[in-house]
């Protein structure tokens, strides 16, 4: 079986304790507010390219993290790096993917998104 690689980071879930102050900064540098949901989270784009930003409000009590989000073709044929871990599996998404978590050799989280089984495109946090 041949590994499937990467595309590439296609997006970052970034996470704030205040959505409007955030979605205001990114703004001012020049992203446009893709689609927002209605719990304080939301996707941004920037007109000249690049990856997405997926920007979700949490709790000021909870720890805030940076997840670089990358995708590959199928789950069948990737295989993560041995020099980190798997934190979870491939597991269906309530936004149309399969998501496994990575952790790097550090501890930071990685997203590695798939299109659901017989569906092919880009899907986004």
């Amino acid at each position: 079986m041949t590994t499937t690689t990467t595309k590439g980071i296609e997006g970052l879930l970034i996470e704030t304790h205040n959505w409007g102050k955030s979605v205001a900064f990114w703004k001012g540098l020049g992203y446009e507010i893709e689609f927002e949901t209605d719990h304080h989270s939301g996707r941004l784009r920037h007109p000249a390219g690049g990856p997405w930003l997926f920007i979700a409000e949490r709790p000021a009590s909870q720890a805030l993290r940076l997840v670089p989000g990358l995708s590959v073709e199928d789950t069948a044929s990737f295989e993560p790096p041995t020099a980190g871990g798997v934190k979870r599996p491939f597991t269906r998404e309530h936004w149309g993917v399969l998501q496994m978590l990575l952790s790097d050799p550090d501890g930071r989280e990685i997203s590695i998104e798939a299109p659901l089984p017989g569906e092919k495109g880009e899907k986004g946090a």
